[in-house]
């Protein structure tokens, strides 16, 4: 039986990644997935290195099934509010998650096996209630491989940089564009000199999450508007070619800059004592437009020091059929010419990467408040219940 696991590992596209520097974490958490042995499968067969989660996830979670009514209940009765009762429920699913990791943690340092729980998405506009509960939930949690998600926006940013410097490991979350990206690269590294300045261990884990398909999907739809309004064949002719290509343009030059930071003599210093990069990690890889291949960010954004978060379909898709290759450096001459020609399509890439981090902020608060209102409701159910 081992050795045909060994034979089967092998032969996995997901593991393959392992051998390119690449790491699989999981875009999903829930009890079903956890209770059922799933996820500790997609460790020891499907080499998953770790788990991400945020308040979309954690609502279609427990909305969407009575995994969670029982333990609900027991909470309801004892008279904990929605907000309670969703943390208890979170913690718990996160610190399960963690301890299936931790083998993974130990043996790779401290370099893998993480679990990531967000802050309250409506905190993303607030640093000192960001910073707050982002120490409450790591806290609690109490686990080494836990990353604390933060989104990487004008007010979550200052908080990334106290956070790390508090030796709190960071997933900056919720960045679409090469600023919010270099925000995020250099809060971390200032976040290390003030540990390092102060004697303290600079072994401090943290990514940078940033998003994919959705830059696609935004730009995409102003491609084809001017493509229906485009009086010539020749301007549809320079319009066809960049659909599809915006995301991994972005993604790409972001991977240069990465490294361009991380190789600078002021990281450098701290890599000597232990510092890590702090590895991109691509989220939003599922493929939302159906005329692309399913697996194309998957394996268009395949480099050393990367992460690339899947949700399960893409891991199923990508154990199936993906092609392993190291394609993250390829074509950065085209991904800068897919940038001109947006720009002389009238196509400002800064202000819809702007627009894409409001509505993911605000896509995750509406999550979180549908969230809230239903606990509220099966909370009083429950407790009604008692009292009859």
């Amino acid at each position: 039986m081992k050795a045909n696991l060994t034979e089967t590992r092998e032969a996995n596209a997901l593991v393959a990644l392992q051998g390119l520097g690449q790491s699989v974490w999981l875009d999903n958490i829930s009890k079903s997935v956890l209770d059922s042995g799933q996820l500790k499968r997609l460790i020891e067969e499907d080499g998953l290195r770790g788990v991400t989660s945020n308040p979309t996830i954690f609502e279609k979670a427990i909305n969407g099934s009575n995994d969670y009514d029982s333990v609900l209940s027991r909470l309801a009765k004892a008279g904990l509010a929605a907000d309670e009762i969703y943390e208890a429920l979170a913690i718990d699913d996160i610190q399960r998650a963690a301890g299936l990791f931790e083998p993974l943690f130990q043996a790779t340092g401290g370099q893998d096996g993480f679990v990531s729980l967000e802050v309250s998405p409506a905190l993303a506009n607030d640093t000192q209630k960001t910073l707050e509960e982002a120490r409450r939930l790591w806290t609690r949690v109490a686990r080494p491989n836990v990353m604390i998600k933060v989104p990487g926006t004008p007010s979550g940013v200052p908080a990334v940089e106290q956070l790390i410097a508090e030796g709190i490991n960071v997933n900056v979350t919720l960045m679409f564009s090469m600023q919010h990206y270099v925000a995020a690269a250099e809060a971390y590294v200032r976040g290390l000199r003030k540990r390092s300045r102060a004697g303290l261990s600079v072994a401090v884990a943290s990514v940078a999450s940033f998003f994919v398909s959705r830059v696609d999907s935004l730009i995409d739809k102003q491609l084809e508007e001017r493509l229906a309004s485009a009086t010539s064949a020749d301007e549809r002719r320079r319009l066809e070619p960049l659909l599809g290509k915006t995301a991994i343009a972005n993604s790409r030059l972001v991977y240069r800059k990465f490294k361009e930071i991380f190789s600078r003599q002021d990281f450098l210093d701290l890599r000597i004592n232990g510092a890590r990069v702090q590895r991109p990690l691509w989220a939003s890889t599922s493929t939302k437009n159906p005329k692309y291949r399913d697996v194309l960010y998957a394996e268009e954004l395949i480099g050393p020091d990367t992460v690339d978060t899947m949700p399960p379909a893409t891991i199923d898709s990508f154990k199936d059929h993906g092609q392993v290759r190291p394609s993250l450096e390829e074509g950065l001459a085209e991904a800068e010419e897919v940038f001109r020609c947006l720009r002389e399509a009238g196509i400002d890439l800064n202000a819809a990467t702007e627009k894409l981090q409001e509505d993911g902020v605000k896509l995750f608060a509406e999550s979180f408040e549908t969230l809230m209102k239903s606990l509220d409701s099966k909370r009083q159910s429950f407790t009604a219940q008692a009292d009859s």
